[in-house]
């Protein structure tokens, strides 16, 4: 029986794999030129190939130039279990169609690429990762591992979501009930990195289930996604506009300078709140703009990494 393959598919995941590749290939370079180099990205140190041994690890670009054999000793093996949690409800699809072309980062897209980058910086440590992708229920969650075939995995899920980027969607936010489950899903000790606006309208039962996460013992990175120049600014031109809720479809006609300093200080008072709340909960609270590229979100991660291991 003849087995169909979506050929557009496969190489757009390949795609997928690979922009994960350059983006911490470049961050990187730029890490070691910096005060940062001090991390451990990939391995600790080289020692001698003993004879016998697993052939798996020999740096064979070292051989090339030295003609020795000598192995990459890695200073753990899959020591962290990390669990990526991605909001895909619709608030997280803006801004959708309203950018330059070649400035079409939304916060979903933005999040798969940020994950996908963290996945690629977690295979290279050899840490295990899971997925967990969510909006009012949890829609997909994978157990944490590390093998090759499951980050294959891994990466067709999130281009699944990428293939509904330009989609018009009301996918309510329901953050505090699938943290909740999510808190009592992951059974043994892990570090859960979420990426989420938390545009909750019950924000109030965010916090416990914040809370619950850490009761469970787990160690949390909260990237709070935003668009900062059109979101915490509203730096929309001094013209009427049709603003939609992306969640409930609600349209409201206005004139953003009539409400402009209004909104800009009802949303610094949001922020606000999820920071000293993070803060009491001993939540790393991260703000993310998708404007500014995914060495926010890898640096942030190596140095949580390396404060607890």
């Amino acid at each position: 029986m003849p087995i169909n393959i979506d050929r557009r598919r496969f190489q757009s995941l390949g795609r997928l794999e690979l922009l994960a590749k350059q983006a911490v290939e470049g961050f990187i370079t730029g890490m070691h030129k910096s005060p940062f180099h001090g991390f451990s990205v990939e391995f600790a140190e080289h020692r001698q190939y003993n004879t016998a041994e697993s052939t798996r690890f020999i740096d064979w670009k070292l051989f090339a130039r030295t003609e020795k054999l000598f192995v990459k000793r890695y200073e753990e093996e899959t020591n962290l279990r990390c669990q990526i949690l991605i909001d895909t409800s619709s608030s997280m699809y803006f801004p959708n169609g309203i950018k330059p072309e070649g400035e079409d980062y939304n916060k979903i897209k933005f999040s798969i690429y940020g994950a996908a980058a963290l996945m690629e910086l977690l295979r290279r440590q050899r840490d295990a990762v899971g997925i967990t992708l969510f909006s009012d229920k949890i829609q997909t969650h994978t157990r944490a591992a590390s093998s090759a075939a499951h980050h294959n995995y891994l990466y067709s899920e999130l281009e699944g979501v990428l293939e509904t980027v330009g989609e018009t969607k009301q996918r309510k936010t329901s953050v505090a009930d699938a943290l909740h489950e999510i808190a009592e899903s992951i059974h043994k000790r892990s570090m859960v990195v979420i990426f989420s606006d938390m545009m909750d309208n019950s924000a109030n039962d965010v916090f416990p289930a914040l809370q619950h996460l850490r009761h469970n013992k787990h160690d949390v990175i909260l990237f709070h996604v935003a668009d900062k120049r059109l979101e915490d600014n509203f730096a929309f031109d001094n013209r009427p506009y049709t603003f939609v809720d992306l969640e409930s479809g609600e349209e409201l006609k206005l004139n953003p300078a009539d409400i402009r300093d209004t909104y800009k200080e009802r949303m610094a008072a949001f922020k606000q709140e999820l920071k000293v709340k993070c803060g009491q909960y001993a939540i790393d609270f991260m703000e993310v703009d998708i404007n500014e590229g995914f060495n926010q979100v890898l640096m942030q991660y190596l140095i949580k990494r390396q404060k607890l291991y």
